[in-house]
């Protein structure tokens, strides 16, 4: 028992045209369906032994077509009796010695579709009746995904747990439509008459399954994409990387569900429509926005600026703050640069130069006696100045700023 073919080619070849009666699809397939009755076409003529033309039920000699991206799948009491994945035209025969059971085309399917027949072939003499089903080869789209509330991973870039709420769509393929009609498709499907096994049916539970198993699996999507360095470590890539993400998305199902290896069954794509992250992913994701902005040569000059800023309001001001800050010498300014430069950026929070620095404004000059005590808090000047004459010897200040103090101090 099995199937000879005619000719090659779904629908073409003067043999096909010459069919009257034959097998096909059943009109009016919605492109989410999964698999679907094979129907009768036409009135049988006396060719062959198909007298009968009953729906769902093939007997010897009924021509069948099988289009392109479906397979064609018989059945007899719950076995599968007969498999073709490639299209053509072919006559169900169950007295011809060169009559096969498995056509699988020579694709990447084939090696797939024949260890499933090795597994599940049927062992005994089938009847001359037999039910027949199409699958839907082709990729299979619009199938929903979403949370309600949020969905938690770690995150090695942030270092942190983050979460989001998250809804989209993904489209899937029947690879292996003998795992898919053996363990994957209801016993309710596969009968005389069946409804279309619709993916999108909401009342399809096998389907919802799917969608909730889906939804199971995207903590792991997240965290399998984020923590790749081939990815970039980056959650905020996942919108623009849909492809990426679809495999990080067809691992986490199969890892968790084993969609491909029991089903026969893969994502393809994913289209996120929404990532909507928590408070708290929010804050952090701002953060490293921050941390980018600062981040090379951007960042130098930044800090550089802002540094040079700070000491020049510091010497303006004059004081003890200003003698503070200038006491530093020129080495200790270097270190505060050197570390803002290997940081990416200025962390220190008791010195904010994130924030616009005010104009510089000339300071009231007070009487030369009382600037002298303001500026010395009671201290000597000239042992001021002798300081600062040794700080201009080892070229720590230049003449400029010694003069400049040395006025301060003189209140001149």
């Amino acid at each position: 028992m099995g199937f000879i073919k005619a000719f090659a080619g779904a629908l073409g070849g003067t043999f096909a045209d010459q069919w009257k009666d034959f097998y096909m699809p059943m009109p009016n397939v919605p492109g989410t369906a999964g698999i679907y009755r094979a129907v009768p076409q036409g009135q049988n003529n006396g060719r062959g032994e198909n007298t009968k033309g009953s729906e769902n039920i093939i007997s010897n000699g009924s021509k069948i077509i099988v289009p392109e991206g479906t397979a064609l799948i018989t059945i007899q009491d719950g076995a599968i009796t007969g498999c073709i994945t490639e299209p053509g035209g072919f006559i169900f025969t169950s007295d011809d010695p060169n009559s096969r059971s498995l056509f699988a085309g020579d694709g990447i399917i084939k090696s797939t579709i024949g260890q499933s027949w090795e597994r599940f072939k049927f062992g005994g003499q089938p009847g001359s009746q037999q039910l027949a089903f199409y699958v839907n080869l082709k990729e299979i789209p619009n199938n929903k995904f979403g949370t309600q509330t949020e969905t938690y991973w770690d995150d090695a870039y942030l270092n942190a747990q983050v979460g989001a709420m998250t809804r989209g769509t993904y489209s899937l393929r029947i690879v292996d439509p003998i795992l898919f009609v053996k363990g994957f498709v209801p016993a309710s499907y596969l009968q005389a008459g069946a409804d279309v096994f619709d993916f999108a049916d909401m009342d399809n539970d096998a389907g919802a399954q799917l969608f909730n198993e889906v939804v199971g699996s995207l903590s792991a999507a997240f965290s399998n994409y984020t923590n790749d360095p081939s990815k970039g470590n980056r959650i905020t890539k996942i919108q623009a990387d849909q492809i990426g993400f679809a495999q990080s998305l067809s691992q986490a199902v199969e890892d968790g569900y084993q969609w491909r290896t029991d089903r026969g069954l893969e994502i393809v794509k994913v289209a996120i429509q929404a990532i909507e992250y928590d408070a708290d992913t929010k804050a952090l994701l701002s953060d490293v926005k921050k941390a980018d902005a600062l981040s090379g040569a951007r960042g130098n000059s930044f800090m550089q600026q802002s540094v040079a800023r700070g000491m020049q309001s510091a010497g303006e001001n004059g004081g003890g703050s200003g003698m503070a800050f200038m006491g530093m010498g020129m080495n200790a300014a270097g270190s505060v640069m050197n570390g803002a430069t290997q940081n990416g950026g200025y962390s220190n929070p008791n010195l904010s130069f994130n924030q616009p620095q005010p104009a510089p404004q000339p300071a009231p000059q007070p009487a030369p006696q009382e600037a002298a005590e303001n500026q010395t808090g009671g201290e000597d000047p000239y042992a001021k100045l002798r300081e600062l004459k040794k700080l201009l010897d080892e070229g720590i200040i230049s003449q400029e700023e010694f003069d400049a103090v040395k006025s301060k101090l003189l209140g001149v």
